[in-house]
């Protein structure tokens, strides 16, 4: 059975974020589905890397998403050299950025990539998929931290946070002017082995998964029509995930300390709430 109607051999994906980690991951699988790729980051050599990688079969185009200017730049090279988009990952990202008292410009950057990327992704390449009467497919990557909360780095989650908003509302937009010829749908990564964390860990610490896993999750999820692609990892059930889920939500109805996980007075209440049978 076909993953999706626009996931089929001749078909144009552009994947921002794809010389590395989970982008370049959903580009090999692309590739060996016969689609044609275009692969879109900022960083030069890790993309010509990428490309050896794909064994030259990708386009290659180094491109900063949070210039709405250079995103531009890339929707007019892919519609020229490789034709019209059929699938759209705007997959790019980076970390840093820290709580709300860090560094005003790391705050600034890490908005303009995380969240505006995806924005100015959307806006250029979804007008010309829209006015096809071709099947399209939009995968935003978002995050557990976009759900969750975790405290730590309070500009990674706002970001997140406002892709999972961005691509809820699109999902709802797409149904209403095309239907389903169109799907949205957000990837939901759970500790992952990327470009991201390598700066911290020198191999791929048990408990993550890697980014192939996330690939072939995210298309099995395509495949079942899920709008939340959510994946696990090595040590986070899918059980533990959804309580931890439910209790973020219920810190809203049942009037608890924001983040109460990590509240002294709530952190053994949950505790017991996430390991019942």
């Amino acid at each position: 059975m076909s993953v999706h109607p626009a996931i089929a051999p001749g078909q144009v994906a552009v994947i921002t974020g794809g010389a590395n980690g989970i982008g370049l991951a959903v580009a090999r699988r692309l590739v060996d589905l016969g689609l044609r790729v275009a692969l879109a980051d900022c960083d030069a050599a890790q993309l010509a890397a990428a490309g050896e990688a794909l064994g030259g079969k990708a386009l290659l185009a180094q491109t900063d998403v949070a210039s709405r200017a250079s995103v531009a730049a890339l929707a007019a090279r892919v519609e020229a050299e490789l034709g019209p988009v059929a699938v759209l990952m705007n997959n790019a990202a980076i970390g840093g950025g820290g709580d709300i008292l860090a560094d005003p410009a790391a705050w600034d950057r890490l908005l303009a990539v995380n969240l505006h990327g995806v924005i100015h992704g959307l806006q250029q390449f979804l007008p010309g998929m829209i006015a096809s009467d071709r099947p399209g497919l939009v995968i935003n990557t978002g995050s557990k931290q976009g759900i969750t909360q975790p405290p730590g780095n309070t500009a990674y989650n706002v970001a997140k946070s406002g892709v999972k908003s961005v691509t809820e509302g699109l999902a709802h937009t797409l149904r209403e002017r095309v239907g389903d010829r169109i799907t949205a749908h957000l990837l939901i990564p759970g500790f992952t082995y990327t470009g991201m964390t390598t700066r911290h860990f020198k191999e791929k610490p048990p408990a993550a998964w890697t980014p192939d896993q996330v690939a072939q999750t995210m298309l099995d999820g395509i495949a079942r029509r899920d709008f939340y692609l959510w994946c696990l990892d090595n040590e986070t059930s899918w059980e533990v995930d959804r309580r931890r889920v439910l209790w973020t939500a219920q810190d809203i109805t049942e009037g608890r300390p924001a983040l109460s996980r990590w509240h002294p007075d709530w952190k053994d209440v949950f505790a017991d709430f996430a390991s019942r049978e």
